[in-house]
């Protein structure tokens, strides 16, 4: 890590590692970062990325922690580690996420279940055990990953959607709360990306596919530049790709009755 970097870019959590996002942000954050703590339920992927980034990077501490954490015990589990090696994260990314598309009363519980577990509990209480030592040292940063679909009320994606506002609407709070302490806090809120999400968020009966978004879609890589560089210039919020941002804009100036109605008429699902 060079001298002019911020503090903050030391020892980075990030979860959800295993793929998509999470291990693009290894990858982007490997050359500049003293550590990495990744963070996922596949323990081989995880293995994999972990050694594809230290033979680029071989100053790069890396641990490899593989939890649930839409579990109380995965949580804790995690906790734990990091606690007996004495290691206190200076960035976090809580970049875990989970999504269920199709109507809420067909909804498999279970999945909503950890769904809420993983979007809302894990994020928070990862937050909350780790700003007490970000602000005792006096270096710590988040990156909270919301969605664009953090916007609106969407049919279909009805507790996904509703997890994401919450990401968002604490996550500038939290900012707020913290802004004395010089933490910066940035809501990442992405439209489409192609990573895995979309076939765990699909049942199997039906194809995962929101009207419009086709037209939406940024890459992951462009995505996670965008949110390094907003938290480096200490931004509130970043809508990757400038649709995603020119639409977020649209959406937050219209009045709730024009939303409903908007969302209301659109076409819900691909035949």
């Amino acid at each position: 890590m060079s001298s002019d970097a911020p503090s903050f870019l030391d020892t980075v959590l990030i979860t959800g590692a295993s793929s998509g996002l999470g291990a693009e942000f290894a990858r982007q954050l490997a050359p500049v970062v003293n550590h990495l703590i990744l963070v996922a339920r596949r323990e081989d992927r995880l293995q994999s990325l972990s050694e594809e980034l230290f033979a680029s990077h071989p100053h790069l501490a890396i641990n490899v922690v593989a939890v649930d954490l839409a579990t109380t015990d995965g949580r804790e589990n995690l906790f734990q580690y990091l606690s007996g090696r004495e290691i206190t994260p200076t960035l976090l990314i809580n970049n875990a996420g989970l999504g269920d598309y199709g109507t809420f009363a067909d909804s498999d519980w279970a999945k909503t279940q950890a769904m809420i577990d993983v979007n809302m509990t894990a994020l928070t209480q990862l937050c909350h055990q780790y700003i007490p030592g970000m602000k005792s040292q006096g270096a710590g940063a988040i990156i909270n990953v919301s969605s664009l679909a953090s916007t609106l009320p969407i049919p279909d994606f009805a507790v996904y959607a509703a997890t994401k506002a919450y990401v968002s609407s604490f996550s500038e709070a939290l900012r707020l709360e913290l802004a004395e302490d010089s933490i910066p806090v940035l809501a990442l809120c992405p439209g489409p990306v192609s990573t895995e999400f979309g076939q765990v968020a699909a049942r199997e009966e039906k194809k995962f596919q929101i009207s419009g978004y086709n037209l939406l879609y940024v890459d992951k890589e462009q995505v996670v530049t965008e949110a390094i560089n907003g938290l480096l210039q200490n931004q509130p919020r970043v809508y990757p790709g400038w649709k995603v941002a020119l639409l977020a804009g649209a959406i937050t100036a219209l009045p709730l009755f024009a939303i409903r109605a908007y969302m209301s008429n659109r076409p819900r699902k691909s035949q």
